[in-house]
């Protein structure tokens, strides 16, 4: 089976970031989401973005940002990858010269294949619970058997994950990645270390589930 990969999602300190590197997280994610408890200023993402080693990628995550705001994070913070976690379309996610990946709050009436072919310079799809007026992080799972076994984009699953149902869910969907974050929190944006070493710990066995 392929190595599922890992994002902890909605850092806000160095601390945290590195923790989450050194367990074995593969990406980072920051919020630049001021509605978000997780929002992070610039000043702190460009502590945690140049103090990160080689081979650990940066994300940052939008909800329907002005171009001028992404472009201004951009200007500031060197990230490798864009989140776009609102009703963006394709034109704008793809504007901005940096790979990306779509999120997408699944419903019982979403159509993935429709959505995939409408992003499909998308580098990925981050499949997440739908909550009204709630963007994401909402720590809710969501039905998994809705999820089609053919993509044409790589799955990225979110939405509720944690050390206890990663496995079931990485077997259920075969994902190319999970994204965790308030799985692995004792509050919002604050990370509990312990957690996030069994978050990681439980992927890697998921292997065998």
């Amino acid at each position: 089976m392929t190595r599922i990969r890992v994002k902890v999602c909605g850092l806000c300190t160095l601390a945290d970031a590195e923790h989450a590197i050194i367990a074995g997280a593969d990406a980072i994610g920051m919020v630049f989401y001021s509605k978000s408890p997780r929002y992070i200023s610039i000043s702190d993402a460009q502590e945690i973005v140049s103090h990160i080693p080689p081979f650990a990628s940066t994300v940052g995550l939008f909800v329907n940002s002005s171009s001028d705001t992404v472009r201004n994070v951009l200007s500031e913070v060197p990230l490798n990858l864009l989140q776009f976690h609102g009703d963006e379309d394709e034109s704008f996610c793809k504007s901005f010269n940096r790979p990306y990946i779509k999120a997408v709050r699944v419903k019982t009436d979403t159509d993935l294949l429709q959505i995939c072919h409408q992003y499909s310079s998308a580098r990925g799809i981050l499949l997440d619970s739908y909550k009204k007026g709630t963007p994401g992080g909402t720590g809710e799972t969501f039905d998994w058997s809705m999820i089609p076994a053919k993509l044409p984009l790589p799955v990225i699953l979110a939405g509720g994950l944690d050390a206890n149902n990663v496995a079931e869910a990485v077997s259920a969907v075969h994902p190319w990645a999970v994204d965790v974050s308030s799985g692995v929190e004792y509050s919002a944006g604050k990370k509990d270390r312990q957690k996030v070493e069994q978050f990681i710990r439980a992927v890697e066995r998921s292997r065998k589930f």
